[in-house]
């Protein structure tokens, strides 16, 4: 691992004095590779303390510009921003805040036709988009690449939050099939209070940081919730199925395939995902 130069001992003096933390941590930290796919209310949040954090290179895979109605959640931008792509957006305020991190941007959005190669590319990937389809795809990537991930979701007063490592349960070991459309929300339909997204795509950047660095337990195989009215944190534990279609015994999902809207499955446990 590369030496630490004397900047980087200040910059990161909280990280290398913390207990079990230390050095080998944040070089290891520095060394990371992470993928945010959406730069919006989760990413936005989780880009920053990344970025901070001294992440060594974030990806970001987003094809949106910034809009008005993002300011109020979308940290990552400013009023002077709207109009542009969230890419370069993101891009300046990360370079802003630590100029260590290589930033590479794909300034589209992800599809079947492209998951596959990029997720490819990185360590950990950072699910904080605003649909069904976009979230199993990430998913469906990571579990046949072999690839870690946090998926997110916020809605009116309340977010979701799970993690996925090569062995552990999947997205679709709780939630096997994208919900029907007339059951989905939307922020722009219902509503969501903006600190939500900082709460959990914060989260989601500590999960990233403690995979790369090799620190705490992982959200593996645990569906955590959080109420914002109640301020109450629930966690559901749910196992690795092993009739699971994509990480099961027997796998019925072996190609990517980006989803329209089916009918939920009645293996669901809880309420889909919410979105963003």
């Amino acid at each position: 691992m590369t030496e630490l130069t004397q900047e980087q001992k200040l910059r990161y003096n909280r990280h290398i004095i913390l207990e079990g933390f230390g050095r080998e941590g944040q070089e290891r930290l520095m060394q990371g590779r992470v993928l945010l796919v959406g730069v919006g209310g989760l990413g936005s949040p989780a880009a920053l303390y990344l970025a901070a954090a001294g992440a060594g290179t974030i990806g970001i895979v987003d094809g949106d510009n910034v809009s008005l109605a993002n300011l109020q959640r979308q940290v990552a931008h400013t009023t002077n921003d709207v109009g542009r792509l969230k890419v370069d957006s993101a891009e300046d305020k990360i370079r802003a805040i630590n100029p260590d991190v290589k930033v590479e941007k794909h300034p589209f959005f992800l599809s079947e036709d492209n998951a596959r190669q990029l997720i490819a590319e990185y360590d950990f990937i950072i699910d904080g988009s605003d649909n069904f389809a976009t979230k199993y795809l990430v998913n469906d990537a990571c579990v046949m690449l072999g690839k870690a991930c946090s998926i997110g979701g916020i809605s009116r007063y309340s977010g979701q939050l799970m993690t996925h490592v090569p062995g552990s349960a999947c997205y679709r070991c709780i939630f096997p099939e994208p919900p029907a459309m007339n059951d989905v929300e939307t922020c722009s339909q219902v509503g969501v209070l903006g600190s939500i997204a900082g709460m959990l795509g914060t989260m989601q950047a500590t999960e990233c940081i403690k995979y790369l660095s090799g620190v705490g337990t992982l959200l593996t195989g645990t569906l955590l919730t959080f109420d914002a009215l109640t301020m109450e944190w629930g966690r559901l534990d749910f196992p690795h199925d092993e009739d699971c279609p994509l990480c099961g015994n027997k796998p019925t999902i072996t190609e990517l395939k980006e989803y329209a809207f089916q009918p939920c499955n009645k293996k669901n446990k809880t309420k889909c995902f919410q979105t963003n």
